[in-house]
């Protein structure tokens, strides 16, 4: 269509700050509400036009469209009056008018605002301090980790009369970001809580990327920030002399403090499941005493700069240890998890304000594996109540919830007749009233994604024990967020018009059952899928995977199961084609007879495997021109959809010069394949190492698997990684042991002084190998690694605690994850992590959560 009348050029955002006001603004189609309380901003970003996406969501009825292209929003409407009704306002670019529109926002409130950057502990402390304060201020806070160029805006649009204070993250991965945050948030007071390595390859220095975020306090009246991060104190001096001197608030572990105001913390002793801790107010001459319920040094240092805020908004010291008192340790994920009666479980039960139900819900919409959606609520009594829950069951209804279990006095007062129509809906006063009658049976769950998200009072962590199906205890916890992290990763070292074929063999790499990690790639739109053997395949088509799947094994015996669920074959030699060439003939034959189609055109897709040194599976040169009489004569209904090869050493750089020996052979195989067959095909010839380091080897599709997660095998971008996968388990038992005992099978556990030995629930029938025996592995126990110590059993080991005084029943040890990495557990035994991640066993349970 061209040019329109129903764009409107603008100059000035908050010209439509009224007509905006109380609507939605939304960057994601994927995650529309209320269509018509909807603003749309179309974004072009590196991999998706936002603007592609306006015609869908005007036949939704959304009708408020922010654009930054002119064309690219009309291409989908032949005429005017196909989008009737709808506004464009056409501007330079979308996201800096959401941040414009969102800024205005914020210029119409006066209150306190928390505003928190750093390299670590942002999301934790923003959610310890709305706990700590919730008493005393009505709060509004990021949901989860909303703290990026688009996730700042959107959490600051839902500030509101009510609020009394507000607390943002702000995040930034390069230089000149972090200013257009400042404007949004406008913070009067400032936490910069670390300085650590994350997003240092975005920054010249860590002095930098510290004058970079010490951006968001420009205009802060306080600034609440430790000394012993000597770029921080630089930045913060450097800001200083900028702005004049603003009362800088902060706290220290050394005798002088760099800032007019400081609380200097005079000690820091352990106790028993936590520490003590002196500090001295200069402000009051008061020596202050706190016990922290934490040991771990990331949770002091994060509850020590809430402590300092309390101290700041003028807390008294017994106050303030009340509190802290009830601090529970945040898990700042949302987890999925096994449930009864075949269901999935969402435990997102420490948080429950509206912007978080919004993230909530889009995890429970990715599980398209599940035929119906149920959420349990419970009251929001943070929120506004004013027509709150029926809001909330209009979101439920655009975003196909079924079935509400809904709990609390307030909820069940507020729902409208005719809302609550739209949903299957069950009302409880308590959550007691609920498990009583579930307990009895009243209440039944069957093959259902069940959300559960509760205040913290209603206490939902009782429904999700109860419905969580009980297994072995020792557990692998996959980071649902790294392994999306990992994906744009290696998405940012290919072209845009790259396609990526994800492997998610194996047990999805040793990850559990793959449909959650299948479900991610696609909700991630990975253009293909690869799965070992055919009943791999079929399990993800039950599941609801739609993306193409190419099957790696595939048996002759399986052709039609293939073809009924829409697998593609990966074809390696000449009798395996002949014999799927047969299959195909007489296929086509039955669908042409079946009046099918006169032209049954590419129904059979299938991959040739070309070796070019390998030497393991894949046709040679001498088959080609047997290969390619057998495909031309199926005819039309046979496609070859990509031809592909395996470099045998793409994470050897000894072997580099084998491997571009074999791109070039594999280059000039498909151009023939091509050449004869008469039409062009997908090439891929590397794999996730390959990726890194044969970028002229990317072709039209490469594959990616071990660094989807989390590892390098070439070692040269581990840094880029993040890990997906930790192992864990529990100390069962703790025995005092002297040098004439020994320990376990065999005697061979020996120790030379009076030892602390503890047993640990993982064994070698759990995938810990017996090669970690005898001090060989190590786990990582309360910040130290503890040696192993005899035999490694089937279903337990046992480990020396003997120098980690504060080790105890009940405590969990990590067997990989962060640290040690699976990468350091491979070495350790002269192996690869593909052996170490693939060989847990599928009895230890799987945990998957999200940000």
């Amino acid at each position: 269509m061209p040019s329109s009348s129903l764009v409107t050029r603008v100059a000035y955002i908050r010209d439509y700050y009224r007509e905006f006001r109380y609507k939605q603004l939304l960057t994601d189609s994927r995650k529309l509400g209320i269509a018509h309380d909807t603003v749309f901003f179309a974004i072009k970003g590196k991999r998706q036009d936002g603007h592609s996406f306006i015609k869908k969501l005007y036949d939704k009825g959304v009708r408020y469209f922010v654009i930054e292209d002119e064309e690219a929003a009309l291409r989908g409407f032949q005429n005017e009056e196909e989008a009737n009704g709808a506004k464009f306002l056409l501007v330079d670019s979308s996201i800096r008018t959401l941040q414009a529109l969102a800024a205005h926002h914020r210029s119409q409130f006066k209150l306190p605002v928390i505003g928190i950057t750093g390299s670590n502990g942002k999301t934790i402390i923003k959610e310890w301090l709305s706990q700590l304060l919730a008493d005393s201020f009505q709060i509004i806070k990021s949901p989860k980790s909303y703290n990026s160029q688009i996730g700042v805006p959107l959490s600051v649009w839902e500030l509101s009369e009510e609020h009394t204070l507000a607390i943002f993250e702000a995040g930034i991965s390069q230089p000149n970001e972090m200013e257009h945050l400042e404007k949004i948030i406008q913070p009067n007071i400032g936490i910069f809580t670390n300085l650590g390595s994350a997003h240092d390859e975005g920054f010249e220095s860590r002095l930098q990327k510290a004058q970079e975020k010490a951006k968001l306090f420009e205009n802060c009246k306080f600034l609440i920030s430790r000394d012993i991060y000597s770029a921080v104190n630089t930045a913060i001096l450097d800001l200083k002399e900028r702005e004049g001197d603003p009362h800088f608030f902060g706290w220290t572990t050394q005798d002088v403090a760099i800032y007019p105001s400081a609380v200097d913390m005079r000690y820091l002793d352990p106790n028993v499941g936590g520490v003590n801790v002196g500090l001295y107010d200069p402000h009051t001459d008061q020596k202050l005493n706190f016990y922290l319920p934490f040991s771990n040094p990331a949770h002091v240092e994060n509850c020590l700069h809430c402590i300092v805020t309390m101290l700041l908004f003028e807390y008294k010291e017994k106050e303030i240890q009340e509190r802290i008192n009830k601090l529970k340790a945040v898990e700042m994920r949302l987890e999925l998890k096994q449930g009864l009666f075949n269901c999935s479980l969402i435990d997102d039960t420490y948080n429950n304000d509206f912007a978080g139900l919004n993230v909530a819900l889009d995890f429970l919409l990715q599980q398209s594996n599940k035929p119906k959606r149920t959420v349990i609520l419970s009251d929001m009594p943070e929120e506004n109540q004013e027509g709150l829950y029926e809001r909330i069951f209009q979101l439920f209804a655009k975003k196909g919830v079924e079935r509400v279990i809904a709990i609390g006095e307030n909820i069940k007062k507020m729902v409208l007749p005719d809302t609550e129509m739209l949903i299957d809906t069950e009302f409880f006063a308590t959550t007691e009233d609920f498990l009583s009658d579930f307990a009895d049976g009243d209440v039944r769950f069957g093959n259902e994604a069940i959300l559960i998200k509760g205040a913290r009072r209603f206490e939902f962590e009782k429904i999700v024990e109860a419905l969580e199906l009980k297994v072995h205890g020792t557990k692998l916890e996959i980071n649902l967020n790294n392994l999306a992290h990992n994906l744009d990763y290696f998405r940012s070292l290919i072209s845009p018009r790259t396609r990526v074929m994800a492997m998610v063999k194996a047990f999805g790499y040793g990850s559990g059952t793959n449909f959650e990690i299948a479900h991610l790639l696609q909700y991630h739109r990975v253009d293909y899928l690869a799965v070992a053997y055919v009943d791999e395949g079929i399990a993800l088509r039950n599941e609801g995977i739609r993306t193409p799947i190419m099957v790696m094994n595939p048996a002759v015996d399986n052709f039609e199961k293939m073809f009924v669920h829409n697998l593609e074959p990966e074809i390696y030699s000449v009798e395996t084609l002949k014999r799927y060439v047969e299959y195909a003939k007489q296929k086509t034959y039955e669908l042409n007879l079946a009046d099918f189609g006169a032209d049954v055109k590419d129904v059979f897709k299938i991959h040739l495997k070309l070796d070019t040194g390998m030497n393991r599976l894949g046709f040679s040169t001498s088959d080609l021109p047997t290969l390619i009489s057998l495909v031309e004569s199926v005819g039309e209904s046979l496609e070859v959809a990509s031809v592909f090869t395996h470099l045998a050493a793409a994470d050897d750089e000894a072997m580099d010069d084998f491997s571009r020996q074999q791109i070039q052979e594999f280059e000039e195989w498909a151009a023939e394949l091509e050449n004869q067959l008469g039409y062009s095909f997908l090439r891929h010839a590397v794999n996730s190492a390959g990726i890194i380091r044969f970028k002229e080897a990317h072709f039209e599709m490469v594959r990616l698997g071990l660094g989807l997660y989390g590892v390098d095998a070439s070692s040269t971008s581990q840094h880029h990684l993040l890990p997906i996968s930790a192992l864990k388990a529990t100390i069962s038992q703790i025995k005092e042991i002297n040098p004439e005992e020994s320990v376990g099978y065999s005697r061979k556990g020996k120790v030379e002084r009076p030892s602390k030995i503890a047993t640990i629930a993982i064994g070698y029938a759990d995938g810990y190998d017996r090669r970690f025996g005898n001090g060989v592995g190590k786990v990582y126990l309360h910040g130290e690694l503890a040696p192993t110590i005899g035999n490694i059993c089937m279903d337990m080991c046992m480990i020396d605690v003997t120098d980690i005084e504060d080790a105890k029943e009940g405590d969990e040890v990590i067997i990989f994850g962060e640290y040690p990495t699976v990468s350091d557990l491979a070495e350790t035994i002269g192996t690869i992590p593909y052996e170490i991640l693939t060989n847990v066993s599928e009895r230890v349970k799987r945990i998957f959560y999200a940000d």
